[in-house]
């Protein structure tokens, strides 16, 4: 849990620089680093997405996750969630220093799904788990430090409260990690990877670049189905 704890404070030490000296940026500088992360975030999802070695699966894993995550309304509830987030934390802060609703919940979303996506924090957190070894995810906390600083600096406050679907992900993978390194094999991972891959496009093209909104929390259940299709086929 170590690993994952370092993650979260450096998520929320990221936005309070983000918040604190990142809105001092005029309006256009910010923009440009949107722009920049996105491109970036764009980049990092092909790349991770062309290291797969079953495109079909990858393929059919996505349609079918994008299915059920409609059904499930997964979306809607991350929204709700947002919301609700949004509402305490203006209990909390202030209006003010909350920032207003969409913004937020905008912040949230982007942050919680962009740091969650990756192989990264599951080998990190098996890693850390089995053997108390932190490396990978220390090495996660700084990249997500950066980027929680120029996300906060135009997203606000609402990037922090991704450490939450954080701490109950990774942490909940370090304390079975034992079943977790069981259960996923290489093939599994990569092609988990993969969809991911596609999800951190979809974010860049939705979220950062603002080119097309696209539903991107509902394909989540791809990075479980994915995987599952992956361990189906060896058994078959």
């Amino acid at each position: 849990m170590t690993g994952t704890i370092i993650n979260v404070v450096a998520i929320i030490a990221g936005t309070i620089i983000g918040i604190l000296f990142g809105t001092k940026f005029n309006v256009q500088l910010r923009k440009t680093l949107q722009s920049i992360m996105g491109l970036f975030t764009l980049m990092l999802g092909i790349s991770m997405f062309l290291k797969t070695q079953d495109s079909i699966v990858c393929l059919i894993g996505l349609v079918v996750g994008i299915l059920i995550g409609e059904l499930l309304k997964i979306e809607e509830g991350l929204e709700k969630l947002g919301g609700f987030l949004q509402l305490q934390s203006k209990k909390i802060l202030g209006e003010e220093r909350s920032g207003d609703k969409e913004k937020f919940i905008s912040g949230f979303i982007t942050a919680t799904l962009l740091f969650l996506i990756g192989p990264i924090g599951i080998l990190g957190s098996i890693q850390d788990g089995l053997s108390g070894d932190s490396q990978l995810l220390i090495i996660k906390s700084i990249l997500d430090g950066i980027m929680s600083i120029v996300f906060a600096s135009t997203l606000g406050i609402g990037v922090a409260f991704s450490s939450i679907p954080i701490l109950f992900y990774q942490g909940g993978i370090s304390l079975l990690a034992e079943q977790a390194q069981r259960i996923m094999t290489e093939p599994m991972i990569t092609e988990m990877t993969a969809a991911g891959g596609v999800l951190l496009g979809a974010i860049a093209v939705s979220s950062l670049l603002e080119i097309k909104k696209i539903r991107v929390s509902s394909s989540i259940p791809a990075l479980i189905l994915t995987p599952f299709l992956v361990w189906l086929l060896a058994k078959f």
